[in-house]
């Protein structure tokens, strides 16, 4: 669209915007009426009736909500060919179609069309940034058509390089990954890097070498921690005994841990990504929000894997006001109490999933609609919706009443890469091709059965308790006469 042609500036007009930009005393921030202008890749100027640029290209955000683009700081992108595949999989089922199973079978290209595919979808959502938790890079062929992928969409990303089908040591010190290092992480500012392992406790602790590639490398570490049955307080024990705890590092659902975990956690400055569609849903654990807050841990959002659930954050941030409120009654219940008050509210979540993704990834950046910040926006606006108006919370609308289809227009660096509801240069038909090889491709390999068993696992058998009010011989005797 030559609108948005590369340099001009961009005037978002008269939205209700929500600057997130954590100023105390003040609550959350509503400025209504008001201009965002960008030029470059930064935003230049915030506020009511500002002059634009002779050549700035205006966009209407009045009756919409501007906001900083969302973080999604956990995703396996990879993963996204089988959109839906697993929805009735628990965790243990998932583990053993990927990590023992099928998951071995993905070439690279069946991992470039993941990537792309969940790359498109998250800029759809307003996802601007999106850690890619890559564990099946089991070649550096792989890894290439991974970074290839993330570079060919226009979002902002993080490469965070894992191998499920080697032990953390071993891929680590592979000079065919080392070279991949060199090769592909150049500082580019639309894709980081990190590297993505697991803690499994072991006291022998041969995750070690992982750690200390990471700090050689300077990369932060990212790992699924509180994970039921797999990793858990005794890997957290580990990483701070040797000292690999840091405020850079990621722990993914943390549902599983103890008080002393979170306290470790809490010392060291790292943070926690909240996947509450995953923990709700597999079984990690209970989402963690409701006692991670009283420990004062950051937290951030994430969707884990569109295997099973939605590509996008407001589908996060509802479910995590959900479990925590429910959480918070059920604990109050249980004592015999009631709760009259909210503990976590609709700002807080909106907050994880902007500002909070962006500590987390250590990007003061991102996540604020503030000057000289990176342009990262998204306007939510739905002149079409019955359900845009009225907007008297901006901040509920975002939380409980916005969706997907809601996203009028999408900026990453500066760029507009979604406007009016479409995105901009974004071959989908391309991407389609190339998911619907790889779904023909591993379907042929496993075999139809293996496909549909995969798909469909059994159902565990249920027994409905006898009801004692359930009338199984009613006779009409002298007793029942009129």
């Amino acid at each position: 669209m030559n609108d948005f042609e590369a340099g001009r500036p961009v005037m978002l007009r008269g939205g209700t915007v929500l600057p997130m930009d954590g100023r105390q005393g003040e609550g959350r921030r509503v400025l209504p009426r008001t201009d965002v202008l960008v030029t470059g890749d930064r935003i230049a100027a915030v506020g009511p009736e500002l002059p634009a640029p002779p050549d700035a290209v205006e966009i209407d955000a009045s009756g919409g909500i501007v906001m900083p683009g969302m973080i999604d700081t956990h995703r396996h992108m990879w993963q996204t060919a089988l959109r839906g595949y697993g929805a009735d999989w628990t965790l243990t089922q998932y583990f053993v179609w990927f990590y023992l199973e099928h998951g071995k079978l993905f070439r690279p290209e069946d991992v470039h069309a993941g990537n792309t595919l969940a790359a498109i979808e998250a800029l759809d959502a307003g996802v601007t940034t999106v850690v890619d938790w890559s564990h099946g890079l089991q070649t550096v062929d792989h890894a290439d058509a991974a970074a290839d992928a993330l570079q060919s969409v226009p979002g902002r990303y993080v490469l965070a390089y894992g191998n499920i089908q080697q032990s953390p040591a071993e891929w680590t010190a592979a000079p065919e990954f080392r070279d991949f290092v060199r090769r592909r992480v150049t500082g580019d500012d639309l894709l980081g890097f990190q590297l993505a392992f697991d803690v499994l406790g072991d006291p022998a602790f041969p995750e070690k070498p992982a750690f200390e590639a990471a700090r050689e490398l300077g990369a932060a570490v990212t790992t699924h921690a509180g994970v039921w049955g797999a990793t858990g307080d005794d890997g957290i024990k580990l990483m701070y005994e040797h000292g690999f705890m840091t405020p850079g590092t990621i722990y993914v659902h943390a549902a599983s841990l103890s008080a002393d975990s979170y306290h470790r956690i809490a010392a060291t400055g790292g943070s926690i990504s909240v996947s509450t569609e995953s923990e709700q849903s597999a079984g990690q654990g209970y989402p963690p929000t409701w006692a991670v807050r009283a420990h004062g841990i950051p937290v951030s959002l994430s969707m884990d894997t569109s295997v099973w659930w939605s590509g996008d954050l407001f589908s996060a941030m509802r479910a995590t006001l959900g479990a925590d409120r429910s959480r918070e009654h059920l604990e109050a219940h249980a004592k015999g109490e009631t709760v009259t008050h909210c503990g976590l509210r609709a700002d807080q979540v909106v907050e994880w999933a902007t500002r909070g993704g962006a500590r987390a990834l250590g990007r003061d950046d991102l996540g604020s609609v503030e000057p000289g910040k990176k342009a990262d926006l998204v306007l939510i606006k739905n002149d079409l919706s019955p359900v845009s108006f009225p907007l008297l919370n901006p901040f509920g609308q975002v939380a409980f009443q916005a969706q997907r289809g809601d996203v009028h227009t999408v900026l990453v660096d500066g760029r507009v890469v979604k406007h009016e509801h479409r995105l901009l240069g974004i071959d989908l038909a391309a991407a389609r091709r190339e998911v619907e090889a790889t779904v023909e491709y591993l379907r042929s390999e496993m075999g139809e059965e293996a496909w549909e068993q995969g798909m469909n696992p059994d159902v565990p058998a249920t027994k409905i308790l006898d009801n004692p009010y359930t009338y199984t011989d009613y006779r009409s005797d002298s007793t029942h006469r009129l």
